[in-house]
């Protein structure tokens, strides 16, 4: 290792940082390990000083985050689902059944296979609320509104 370039050596920490994020995914390690290879093929290029390397790095890390912010936030803005990690969020709408009285102070909500607490109504044990809303972890319901019987039909 001792007659190992300098500019080989960041080539091979690029590597190992792609390999690290290929096993443990997260999205990060990808960017220094770019930055990593970029840093060592201009060092072999030009053969820099340690403390030029050093800044070339940081560079190239920065750029290659804020490259892969822009490119990330883009492809997030286009999902089809924007709520799909959003559980809470994709109830609102939803018709849910009272479990306990539901009034503006407090109450309880049967939400799939899950109790949750709820304020807002009224609604009586039984009755089918709708969530409008979410408050902490508190669902905001109102009563569903229910057309009145046709006349004569």
């Amino acid at each position: 290792m001792d007659n190992l370039e300098p500019g080989w050596l960041w080539m091979i920490g690029g590597i190992l940082l792609l390999i690290a994020e290929i096993i443990a995914p997260g999205f990060f390690l990808v960017f220094i390990g770019v930055a990593a290879l970029a840093t060592g093929a201009f060092t072999l290029l030009f053969g820099m000083p340690l403390a030029f390397q050093l800044i070339l790095f940081t560079i190239y890390a920065l750029v290659a985050v804020m490259i892969g912010r822009k490119v990330y936030a883009n492809q997030a803005a286009d999902s089809s689902d924007p709520l799909l990690n959003d559980r809470v969020a994709r109830m609102v709408g939803k018709s849910v059944t009272v479990i306990e009285t539901v009034d503006e102070h407090s109450g309880r909500v049967r939400v799939g296979d899950s109790e949750w607490s709820a304020r807002g109504g009224p609604g009586r044990p039984g009755e089918r609320v709708r969530i409008t809303g979410v408050d902490g972890n508190c669902l905001l319901v109102e009563p569903e509104r229910q057309l009145p019987p046709a006349d004569g039909v």
